[in-house]
């Protein structure tokens, strides 16, 4: 590296900002975390026994099992949208069918609030799509080191090792 190099001098946080920035830009960040938060309540409500003053207030049903497994089903799917971008379209439409399954099993879908974030998140799931490169970054087209893009009539050339080159053939030019 040298020394006016700009990442060199670029303070940490900055750098892993930029970087989370880029990773979440490329991938439904939005919609797994509404559906990983979506499970949450879904599978602990079941479970929780909750103290209100002397009353001991316990929300333990015969569903319990199946709420477990919705819950962790849609943390799961969640992930998922999160790491395999290519079956974002399965994870949305199994995030939207479990929500509405979590109605009836487990609460009323963790008290409506897990219901609608994993339904929220099912659906940014489905929506999303790739982003397009920008204007002037179109495939095959070159650019310099300060990031200008070079004339049309410029000749071009390849920074490939003579064996990679033209198809594995040697030149001796």
């Amino acid at each position: 590296m040298s020394a006016v190099s700009p990442e060199q001098n670029e303070h940490f946080t900055r750098v892993l900002r930029r970087r989370f920035r880029d990773w979440r830009g490329s991938r439904p960040f939005w919609a797994g975390l509404f559906t990983l938060l979506g499970g949450i309540p879904i599978a602990y409500f079941p479970y929780a026994t909750l103290q209100l003053g002397q009353m001991t207030l316990s929300m333990a049903t015969t569903a319990g099992s199946g709420s477990l497994i919705i819950g962790v089903l849609l943390v799961t799917l969640g992930l998922t949208m999160w790491f395999q971008q290519a079956v974002r379209v399965f994870a949305g439409v199994a995030a939207i069918l479990l929500a509405l399954v979590s109605i009836p099993v487990a609460n009323l879908g963790g008290f409506a609030v897990g219901f609608l974030m994993a339904l929220v998140g099912g659906a940014l799931s489905l929506s999303w799509a790739p982003g397009e490169p920008e204007a002037g970054q179109a495939a095959g087209e070159r650019h310099r080191a300060d990031g200008t893009p070079e004339p049309a009539g410029a000749p071009a050339y390849d920074t490939e090792t003579t064996l990679d080159a033209n198809g594995g053939r040697n030149s001796a030019g």
